[in-house]
């Protein structure tokens, strides 16, 4: 259980909600920490949880029986995802992996299924939230059948800022290159490359342990 001062905090969708319903919300959801490289859950898991990330970051990919790697998205601070395999009540379809010490919040699923079934707040998030979701990963299969390294990466650091997606990112990003490589499905050389190359054209500033975004609308549409 949480507090009300902690739920409003982590879930800025929370703000949207009737007091009773944070009550309830509260007494649903645990935080949990996770290290670095360690799988929050694996692709056929039973994961009975809508997930917030509270602090860290995390990868949302998979593997292909051929081995191939892809990464569907990387989630920041303030990203809460999970919400179709908890409505559909299914083994998960992909792998989470945490990229740095990540704390999570977990809600329980008949906590999430009472507001989805009694809050019109809560449902006007899902809303928004699945269509954002859909969104971004219509975006995925673009960026990855016609850009190259650069564009995927430029794209893949964008993604980021979404702002219902994840809405507590500011323009400075506390991320490693091989964090953003890890996102883009890019070696840490390459990434560097690609990087420099953005920095290059006025789109972002590499500093120590992260990267100031100078321009997302060019970073948005690069490669276009």
């Amino acid at each position: 259980m949480i507090s009300p001062d902690t739920l409003l905090r982590i879930a800025p969708w929370s703000r949207h909600l009737k007091p009773e319903e944070i009550d309830a919300t509260c007494a649903g959801i645990v935080e949990r920490s996770f290290a670095a490289n360690e799988h929050i859950f694996m692709r056929g898991d039973q994961f009975d949880y809508w997930t917030g990330i509270v602090t860290g970051l995390a990868r949302m990919s998979t593997v292909s029986r051929g081995g191939k790697a892809t990464t569907f998205a990387g989630m920041s601070a303030g990203a809460w995802f999970g919400e179709g395999s908890v409505l559909k009540n299914e083994p998960r379809r992909y792998d989470v992996v945490a990229l740095r010490d990540t704390r999570l919040a977990l809600m329980e699923r008949p906590t999430f299924m009472w507001l989805f079934e009694n809050s019109v707040g809560f449902n006007r998030f899902l809303v928004t939230q699945l269509n954002e979701r859909l969104g971004q990963f219509i975006g995925l299969v673009e960026v990855g059948r016609t850009l190259d390294a650069t564009a995927r990466l430029a794209r893949s650091i964008a993604s980021l800022f979404n702002p219902i997606l994840y809405p507590n990112t500011t323009r400075h990003l506390e991320i490693t290159q091989e964090e953003i490589g890890a996102l883009s499905g890019l070696s840490r050389q390459n990434a560097n490359q690609c990087l420099k190359t953005l920095e290059r054209e006025g789109l972002l500033r590499l500093e120590y342990g992260g990267v100031t975004i100078l321009d997302l609308d060019r970073l948005r549409c690069y490669g276009d």
